[in-house]
């Protein structure tokens, strides 16, 4: 038996969350909370490649919180088996040799269940190297989960022990701290949202949100890419500190972001007679790190024709879209990291970018309701990342 967090399917539940959203945050990590601490069976190995992995340290993402609090699209519940116990975020120790990788070694989880670990034959993406599009996520022998921590079988994070296939392991550098292990995970999905942004030489970015997603797509964009001015959306003091720290050219608020940047690309600014300001110009790349229908309307509308919007968080509904028609916007999405190579890069950028004090809340898993509310209130308290300190917890 282990304990573990578990979410678990509550159709009231839901509906309460999803009634008070994020707004009353004590509520939902309380009696409406649609997840619970318990001892559960330990998952099984499931096969070849397959090995035990102890979390050391798991953090709290953004989505963690949307399905708590009742954020998430039900487009996703085709894609999970419950109950599970959540986590994807995941630096931990191996409990057993797994292939070229020996007992005790530390490892950092790629959560992608993709057809590696599911045994099936790899689908097109997969053999391209692109696991993130899997087409093969609710099949094989693994209970349907897209990820590590949205899945029945596997285990999460947020737990003693979790099972993990050798296409999901990277193993990390004696030199690197656990507390920036646990940021290998998010660092590669801006690896990849960098990547997917195409900025050109020179171009002008706009990062809307300064949350974990939001300052580490700003670190990568500075870092991999040959942007010229960024400019980063920020709410609080803190988040403007490191998105300077990170590579931001200029840090605006949020009531600031049509001005700023008609000023700094020279466009023309339009205010219709409902509904926000519009500019014809704008920056070359709009990145949405925050999934709001507010970040979603302001990123299309400050976006030159022609240019590119990456959806970087979770997308809410209720978005206008007459900016991708009137201006032949391209729209992209990003979801997870593709292969090793963004991994790779990760560990580079974990080694050597300023993210210590970055983890700045840990918890043992009995004080989840405060680590939780931590979390949701993240932005305002001046932490970046919120962790699951799970040693702690046995």
């Amino acid at each position: 038996m282990m304990l573990a967090l578990e979410m678990y399917r509550s159709l009231p539940r839901y509906v309460a969350a999803r009634a008070v959203g994020g707004r009353i945050p004590g509520i939902l990590t309380g009696p409406a909370a649609p997840v619970r601490l318990v001892n559960r069976e330990e998952p099984r190995v499931s096969g070849p490649g397959w090995a035990r992995v102890q979390p050391i340290l798991s953090g709290i993402c953004g989505s963690d919180l949307g399905a708590l609090f009742g954020q998430t699209s039900l487009y996703f519940s085709a894609l999970v088996s419950m109950p599970f116990v959540p986590g994807h975020e995941v630096v931990g120790v191996l409990q057993d040799d797994c292939e070229d990788l020996p007992q005790g070694t530390r490892v950092v989880l790629d959560p992608v269940l993709a057809c590696a670990a599911r045994g099936v034959e790899r689908c097109e993406s997969c053999a391209r190297g692109d696991t993130n599009r899997c087409d093969r996520v609710t099949v094989g022998h693994v209970s349907p989960g897209l990820q590590t921590g949205y899945c029945a079988d596997t285990g999460g994070g947020w737990g003693g022990l979790l099972v993990a296939h050798r296409s999901q392991l990277h193993p990390v550098p004696d030199d690197l701290s656990d507390e920036r292990a646990v940021l290998v995970e998010p660092l590669a999905c801006a690896v990849h949202t960098a990547r997917r942004a195409q900025v050109p030489e020179g171009g002008s970015v706009l990062i809307s949100g300064a949350g974990a997603v939001g300052l580490f797509a700003t670190l990568a964009v500075r870092e991999l890419t040959n942007a010229g001015r960024i400019s980063v959306v920020a709410k609080y003091p803190r988040q403007r500190e490191l998105a300077k720290a990170f590579g931001a050219t200029d840090v605006l608020a949020p009531d600031e972001v049509p001005a700023r940047v008609r000023r700094t690309t020279q466009a023309f600014r339009l205010t219709p007679e409902r509904g926000g300001e519009f500019l014809l110009g704008g920056v070359d790349v709009a990145i949405d790190a925050v999934g709001s229908k507010e970040s979603l309307n302001t990123v299309l509308r400050v976006t030159r024709a022609g240019g590119r919007v990456v959806l970087s968080g979770m997308p809410a509904s209720g978005v206008d879209l007459s900016p991708v028609w009137f201006r032949e916007l391209e729209v992209t999405g990003t979801y997870a990291s593709p292969g090793r190579e963004a991994f790779e890069t990760a560990f580079e950028l974990a080694a050597t970018a300023p993210l210590d004090g970055v983890v700045g809340g840990r918890y043992p898993l009995y004080r989840w309701r405060e680590a939780l509310d931590h979390a949701h209130s993240a932005g305002r308290l001046g932490t970046v990342k919120v962790a699951f300190d799970v040693r702690s917890s046995r």
